[in-house]
């Protein structure tokens, strides 16, 4: 994967150049995370790069883009718990602290998280976690991206 689509990661997904982009949805794109120390970390991005908030959308719009976090995190959900004996929930954020762009996060957690991290928020993990390249989205997670996927299209068509 090259760097450059990830200064424009909305513009790349629009242009079919984002290479994290696992479907399109109604409201935006969900990708896979470029990190993946909690496996099956995903995002959804909106489709429109000028929307830095949800309150920037029309109340359709904000509900269409809810939806699809609930139904991406449902489809990290089936996938994980099927994939990891371990899976516990899945966390959803809305946070916009250091992308200027909406986006939801959707983090997996498992139970076999360190003690002192399982009930805290994922940001509290060490920062080498974020930047380890063995945590790095890569060809050994295209079975959990298709896991995800297919969870997408059952939800989607099902």
């Amino acid at each position: 994967m090259t760097s450059d689509w990830r200064m424009d990661r909305i513009g790349a997904a629009l242009r079919g150049q984002n290479p994290t982009v696992l479907r399109r949805l109604g409201s935006g794109f969900a990708v896979i995370g470029d990190v993946q120390f909690l496996p099956g970390y995903s995002v959804l991005l909106t489709d429109e790069p000028a929307v830095e908030r949800l309150t920037d959308l029309p109340r359709a719009k904000r509900l269409a883009f809810l939806s699809d976090m609930d139904q991406l995190g449902e489809a990290v959900e089936r996938a994980c718990r099927r994939l990891d004996p371990d899976f516990r929930r899945v966390n959803l954020e809305i946070l916009g602290n250091a992308d200027p762009f909406l986006h939801a996060h959707i983090w997996p957690r498992f139970e076999w998280e360190p003690a002192e991290l399982a009930g805290k928020p994922v940001w509290l993990y060490p920062r080498d976690r974020w930047s380890d390249e063995q945590f790095r989205l890569g060809p050994q997670h295209d079975a959990l991206r298709d896991a995800i996927s297919r969870e997408l299209d059952s939800l989607t068509h099902g």
